[in-house]
């Protein structure tokens, strides 16, 4: 590795880490998202007209097919992370990584938008913006593995750390969760997350490669 390019590597390694941290496995903290969407009465009217005879002592009532379909749409949002890892994969290898990165953000913008106008009356929406947030942050995981070549015989231990911050990006919606108990709307949140779009674009074309890291890297290689 060129000294004069360790900056820049080391650049990539700590921004594409903190992407993977912080939107990449976002779904796996759907437990935390589902208790706002039940303070904001998503799909409430799927509720028995007694359902609020028995509370589970957070003030929300239980419901049965509430849950049901709060369920379905986390088992779908799941579902489409192993069902999407070929196509996408195959997106990356053909299109390489400025394609591949800019769909991811696609992606991810119109899934984080989608959750921020949503409200009871359009909750069907999140079958579709989970989904497509699932797809956007595989895709970002994907893009960002090959960064480990830039590091030679290191190159193991960046992409378990990559993993890790991808199992990890469920304390997102913990923190969602925390600051709409101090009355930071979910709106707020999301069009936040949705402006974080233009850092995403600028990753891209300023710490990423057009095509793909090669392994080993050849000498003098540059990109970004």
């Amino acid at each position: 590795m060129a000294g004069q390019g360790l900056p820049l590597h080391l650049a990539t390694l700590l921004t594409g880490l903190l992407e993977c941290l912080g939107f990449a496995g976002v779904i796996f903290g759907w437990a935390s998202l589902v208790f706002v969407f039940k303070t904001e009465h998503y799909f409430e009217e799927l509720c028995e007209p007694d359902a609020g005879l028995t509370g589970n002592g957070t003030g929300q009532a239980e419901c049965k097919a509430q849950d049901e379909r709060f369920s379905l749409i986390f088992t779908l949002a799941s579902f489409m992370i192993n069902f999407m890892t070929f196509p996408t994969g195959y997106i990356f290898d053909r299109f390489k990584t400025t394609v591949a990165r800019l769909i991811a953000i696609f992606f991810y913008t119109s899934a984080t938008l989608t959750i921020a106008f949503t409200s009871a009356d359009t909750a069907l929406l999140l079958f579709l913006a989970m989904p497509m947030l699932t797809v956007g942050g595989i895709l970002f995981l994907i893009t960002n593995l090959q960064i480990g070549n830039l590091f030679g015989k290191h190159r193991l231990t960046i992409i378990t750390l990559y993993n890790g911050a991808f199992d990890s990006s469920s304390a997102v919606f913990l923190i969602i969760k925390l600051l709409y108990e101090q009355d930071v709307s979910l709106r707020a949140s999301f069009i936040f997350l949705s402006v974080c779009s233009v850092w995403h674009v600028g990753r891209t074309f300023l710490l990423m490669p057009r095509g793909h890291i090669p392994y080993p890297l050849p000498p003098n290689y540059s990109y970004g």
